[in-house]
């Protein structure tokens, strides 16, 4: 149960950040207050009435029939933290975890156990029987 929670929370977490750091835009053409056309992620078609010369479209620029909509979602650029502000507690802390992690994968020293190799002696005779003694 622990696991699946601590997962759960992993795949949470995971998603957060996806979610935090993305951008995007929406845009919505609207002719004549009917929507023509919505793009996602890129930019939209117009209908089509727009003015060939800029000289006509300065003239008609207030009266134009046509409008757009967008709305966007600017994502957090500046995920990673910033190393500028490196000082001596946080030296001294890396020093410490770096040292004593290290020494978790130390090598173990072998000791020398002389009777690995011991043999019982061979039984010749049942020693429990022959002293009459016996568990009951």
């Amino acid at each position: 149960m622990k696991e699946k929670l601590h997962r759960f929370f992993a795949c949470l977490m995971t998603v957060a950040l996806l979610f935090s750091t993305t951008s995007f835009k929406v845009e919505k053409h609207y002719c004549m207050g009917h929507l023509v056309d919505v793009a996602f992620f890129s930019d939209v078609q117009d209908c089509g009435m727009e003015m060939v010369s800029d000289e006509a479209a300065s003239i008609l620029d207030e009266e134009s029939c046509c409008d757009e909509e967008m709305l966007t979602a600017q994502g957090v650029n500046d995920v990673k933290p910033s190393f500028n502000e490196f000082h001596i507690e946080h030296q001294q802390f890396l020093i410490a975890y770096t040292y004593s992690y290290l020494g978790l994968f130390e090598p173990q020293i072998n000791q020398n156990i002389s009777h690995r190799y011991y043999l019982p002696p061979d039984i010749v005779k049942d020693i429990q029987l022959l002293d009459d003694v016996f568990l009951i």
